[in-house]
């Protein structure tokens, strides 16, 4: 006689609990767990360089050395970018105050000449504040800033992570071939991680450049800044884009006004929108394998979690979940298939049974 088996609802209750657990633990420490991530996401962008040296039979000291000098380089570049940009963003709001409420006065008597009731529009003016738009570039600049203040932490996990690197690497090598289930998920989460992070990089360049460019042409105050903003904001899915739009379109309509706003929304659409819609999905192919759905939850979660950091980095963070939970567990390829929205092929022997009944 066989013995009852545990219910499949308390299975996925306590899976959830054990979930929640996990992630209210990780926002408690979400001061290290976020430059623990980011230390690991970018020692993952580099590794093909610390490998074309390996194959070169470089001295494991420049296997070591180059690649943690790139990281560092890239760190000191993007904190001083990010730091003289927040310091020139703190003082941009307060200098459009008086022309702020001329468009609001402008605005108000164009919709009472419309027949809107005055207190109707009063409750509408009070409820809308411009400084919660440039506020949101703020709060994105200021949580990656917020990690780069802890540069001494980063350098350390850089080092050591790039330290075992080559030693990670051989262990991973050797498994590989053993088809260790969780050894081949991790690899597959470190190849797909990079490879996200190269095509959005590029693209990400690409995207900026232009609209600083158009922002240069059209005349809309710190060109270079929204270019940062909008490189950093095409990290995170879905709603990256209207972060990045939103701040220099408000600052064009105080700057100059509706004509110009709409130049800057008709730049960011044709440089951002056709790139990531059309272009993008094209290089990455299967290199992140969620669905939409699943992509914007995990936004959510990791933004939760993390802060404005976990925005950043809520594609590489579900990945790496979906590595140790689902891609590890070869009994788990169905919840693998629900949030990719792709069909799993049975296994061989499966289907060989089912022909042969």
């Amino acid at each position: 006689m066989k013995a009852s088996s545990v219910p499949r609802a308390l299975i996925v209750l306590v899976g959830i609990a054990g979930a929640m657990i996990v992630l209210f633990g990780l926002r408690e420490v979400s001061s290290v767990a976020g430059p623990l991530v980011l230390a690991l996401v970018l020692v993952i962008a580099v590794s093909p360089v610390r490998s074309w040296f390996a194959a070169r039979r470089a001295p494991a000291w420049v296997q070591v050395a180059v690649p943690f000098l790139i990281l560092v380089l890239v760190l000191l570049g993007m904190a001083g970018v990010l730091t003289i940009a927040a310091v020139q963003l703190s003082t941009l709001a307060p200098a459009y105050a008086d022309r702020f409420e001329q468009l609001l006065t402008e605005g108000r008597a164009y919709a009472l000449s419309l027949g809107v009731s005055g207190e109707q529009l009063d409750r509408t003016i009070d409820s809308f504040d411009p400084g919660r738009l440039i506020g949101i570039a703020q709060s994105l600049l200021g949580g990656v800033i917020g990690v780069f203040s802890s540069l001494f932490l980063m350098v350390v996990l850089l080092l050591a992570m790039c330290l075992d690197a080559p030693m990670t690497s051989r262990v991973l090598a050797s498994g590989e071939g053993r088809s260790v289930a969780l050894v081949e998920a991790l690899g597959r989460f470190a190849r797909r991680t990079r490879r996200y992070l190269i095509v959005s990089t590029v693209f990400g360049l690409i995207n900026a450049i232009l609209d600083v460019i158009a922002l240069y042409l059209i005349g809309v105050p710190l060109p270079l800044l929204w270019g940062v903003l909008a490189l950093i904001a095409n990290y995170i899915p879905n709603i990256g884009f209207v972060i990045a739009l939103l701040p220099p379109a408000t600052l064009a309509l105080l700057d100059a006004g509706v004509r110009e706003m709409l130049l800057v929304v008709a730049a960011y659409v044709v440089f951002n929108v056709v790139t990531q819609s059309f272009i993008l999905p094209k290089f990455l192919g299967d290199a992140v394998g969620l669905s939409t759905t699943v992509t914007f939850l995990s936004l959510i979660v990791w933004t939760f979690v993390l802060g404005p950091l976990g925005a950043i980095l809520a594609i590489p963070l579900s990945l790496l979940a979906k590595a140790l939970l689902i891609d590890s567990d070869p009994a788990a390829a169905w919840a693998g298939a629900l949030i990719s929205n792709r069909a799993v092929s049975p296994p061989a022997g499966a289907t060989s049974r089912r022909s042969g009944a």
